[in-house]
């Protein structure tokens, strides 16, 4: 049963290219890749002259390229147009940002050019471009690519994404329209309060989130090739070696295994949360700050934007109450009277004591619970079950 509400999600397939296609792949990336390149240089020219940039003025840009450039014509007009779009909402989203006077570290910056070396292939194709035939995927040009079906698709996409990772794999990323199944009620609200020693604390003892420390145990591992690499290193000016490479390669294949297994860790957790409860206050914690801490490298380890990210998609997807909560003052907070310390508690100091009412609990614990008051959503019994029909609070 659905409610009939609908939204968007991404299925994405590992692809078998062949040679041939692999051929017309990178030589459609190339004139993508000169065609947001030239975009920057025309962007730069109508920024110093005053002049503005719009998105028709690019579209028109885009029809007297291929009009005078029979190299860029050869190639398919669809990831032409959709990579048009890309930069215009890139440039956009920047002289936006420069125009509300965000400060520097939350500003979008301006789209820069693409190296060839480093950029990795990305091609964007809507409805028109691509079709599925045989369980292999046509796009415009005339590239067939074979797929690993590891699920069917719900129903027929809208959009694809065609593109390489580091390592050199290729993958597919369909946009597919999906109907929101909403989970069976249960009655409870759950507090998340986000760490470092344990990346999740809840209200719940059952789902707190403890830290796996995947790129701990792979230290080992990338140490060797980071010293792989150090041997190898090429001169300025010269081709890297084989060993060089395959070192770096190695590299890469370990940290995918890395981010995989936090992501596999995070979505299992989060089905799990939103499983067992109808309302869910999730503190809105930015760690990024924390790479200029000493806790940089465990913090980074942790992925707590990427368990956020899985949390608040899954409670989405199932249709249930997530509410972010800022994060300001929350360790000074006491989650039974509301009186707030009259100084920062430091890392070391574990244990959060009220001077106003004398409470002592667990500081993430107590954490924990100020999402829940803050959320309106502060429960009246144990564990976050409410009282059969009783109705959740608003936030005020």
């Amino acid at each position: 049963m659905t409610d009939g509400k609908t939204g968007h999600a991404r299925y994405t397939y590992r692809l078998r290219v062949s040679s041939t296609a692999l051929a017309a792949l990178r030589a459609e990336w190339d004139r993508c890749r000169w065609l947001w390149n030239e975009c920057v240089a025309w962007s730069k020219k109508a920024y110093a002259e005053g002049e503005t940039c719009g998105p028709a003025r690019l579209d028109r840009m885009l029809t007297e390229a291929r009009s005078i450039t029979p190299w860029l014509a050869e190639g398919s007009s669809v990831p032409q147009q959709q990579l048009i779009r890309d930069f215009g909402k890139s440039r956009a989203k920047a002289q936006k940002d420069i125009k509300e006077r965000l400060p520097m570290r939350r500003r979008a910056g301006m789209p820069k050019y693409k190296k060839k070396r480093e950029a990795n292939p990305t091609l964007n194709y809507t409805r028109r471009g691509f079709r599925l035939k045989d369980g292999r995927l046509h796009l415009a040009g005339g590239i067939v690519l074979t797929m690993v079906w590891s699920r069917e698709l719900p129903t027929a996409p809208s959009s694809v994404r065609v593109h390489q990772d580091s390592i050199g794999n290729w993958y597919a990323s369909f946009v597919v329209p999906i109907e929101l199944q909403p989970l069976p009620a249960t009655g409870r609200a759950v507090g998340v309060d986000w760490g470092v020693r344990e990346i999740a604390t809840t209200t719940s003892d059952a789902h707190d989130l403890p830290h796996a420390e995947h790129g701990n145990k792979a230290k080992k591992k990338l140490t060797r090739y980071d010293r792989m690499m150090a041997r190898r290193k090429p001169k300025k000016g010269q081709a890297a070696s084989r060993g060089y490479l395959e070192a770096k390669k190695s590299r890469a294949k370990t940290c995918q295994k890395i981010a995989r297994q936090r992501q596999d860790t995070a979505r299992k957790w989060a089905k799990k949360v939103v499983t067992d409860h109808d309302a869910i206050a999730v503190e809105d914690f930015r760690p990024k700050f924390l790479a200029k801490t000493t806790m940089a490298r465990k913090a980074a380890d942790a992925a707590i934007g990427a368990t956020k990210k899985a949390l608040i998609e899954m409670g989405r997807k199932h249709g249930r109450d997530v509410r972010l909560v800022h994060p300001a003052h929350t360790t000074m907070d006491c989650a039974s009277c509301g009186a707030r310390t009259k100084h920062a508690l430091p890392l070391s100091e574990r244990t959060y004591t009220c001077t106003a009412c004398g409470v002592v609990s667990p500081r993430d614990k107590n954490s924990a619970h100020v999402m829940l008051v803050r959320a309106g959503l502060n429960p009246a019994g144990v564990e976050g079950i409410r009282p059969p029909g009783a109705p959740l609070q608003e936030a005020a």
